[in-house]
């Protein structure tokens, strides 16, 4: 499979925008990645980059062969994955994009009891909002997305979807954390910590509050999920989050609650797991999605018997 070796210095070039950068990466020089470039080029007989003072830049046939690039990275995972499966190994390469939500607590604890069946299969995760994952997994850099309220792909399939809703957050001592539901207008009298606008959960509670006139103006605002829950143990600051990730297991000795909010005030929205349609998945990406559904039908309260052991 020598052919995917000169594939894979192209898609680093790609991805690294620099023959500098790729050939550091791939440890070899910068003369002989850019020869092989060239190389591609001129068998093509179209130009792939723009060769810029700050860079490579893919042009617009660049851009369609890097998609077939990617299209043969992924066959030969899949082609792998299913030599390995025959042969009672089950290796192989899982890569997924997920919401942020679920990179504290749920996605590790199943990717985890995943691993202690399946110890030879390895995980490339990415954190991100829901936008970029779903660039990511039309270039082929992931397998599947779970992602709360994907944006519109025209060729991506849905999995599996479950409802959520947004719960507020807020520490232990917080005076609202006595209340078992809470109003918006209610959570509006404190100091409020918000995800960033790029965030599926921050876009609901825009349209939401847009619509009903109830403004949540933030006294802070971060991209890191991780930063706002450290936030509000030291303050009487609120924030929001899916109910996914603040499962109350999840929240245990944090020093943080979670409240729902009044249905009156706050719709649910879908999380979706999902991939590109019509695409084969790697034998090792299949088996986890059949665990990862389980556990998210569980989390809904519908688990499947069949499932639901196996998880």
């Amino acid at each position: 499979m020598r052919h995917l070796k000169t594939l894979r210095y192209f898609d680093q070039v790609a991805r690294s925008g620099s023959i500098r950068k790729a050939a550091e990466a791939m440890n070899v020089t910068a003369s002989a990645l850019n020869r092989r470039i060239m190389d591609i080029e001129e068998e093509l007989g179209a130009q792939l980059f723009e060769r810029q003072a700050r860079g490579m830049r893919l042009t617009a046939a660049g851009e369609v062969f890097v998609r077939f690039v990617r299209n043969q990275f992924a066959e030969a995972e899949r082609m792998l994955s299913q030599i390995e499966d025959l042969k009672g190994l089950r290796r192989g390469v899982v890569r997924i994009a997920s919401s942020q939500a679920l990179a504290h607590g749920f996605l590790p604890e199943v990717i985890s009891t995943f691993q202690r069946a399946y110890p030879l299969i390895t995980f490339e995760v990415t954190i991100s909002d829901h936008e970029r994952a779903m660039q990511a997994l039309s270039t082929l850099e992931v397998d599947v997305v779970l992602v709360f309220r994907p944006p519109h792909l025209p060729n991506f399939q849905p999995l599996l979807t479950i409802r959520q809703r947004l719960c507020a957050l807020m520490g232990q001592d917080h005076p609202l954390a006595a209340r078992d539901v809470l109003r918006l207008a209610d959570c509006r009298q404190y100091p409020l910590a918000l995800p960033e606008r790029s965030i599926g959960g921050r876009q609901l509670l825009d349209e939401v509050t847009a619509r009903t006139g109830v403004a949540l103006k933030p006294s802070i605002q971060s991209n890191s999920f991780e930063f706002l829950r450290g936030y509000l143990r030291r303050s009487e600051t609120i924030s929001f989050q899916i109910e996914v990730g603040a499962l109350p297991d999840y929240l245990e000795g944090s020093g943080v609650v979670r409240r729902p909010i009044d249905d009156r005030d706050m719709p649910a929205a879908d999380l979706v797991l999902g991939q590109l349609r019509g695409r084969n998945l790697p034998v090792a990406v299949a088996i986890f999605c059949e665990q990862l559904k389980s556990s998210l039908r569980a989390l809904a309260g519908d688990p499947p018997p069949a499932l639901a052991a196996r998880a």
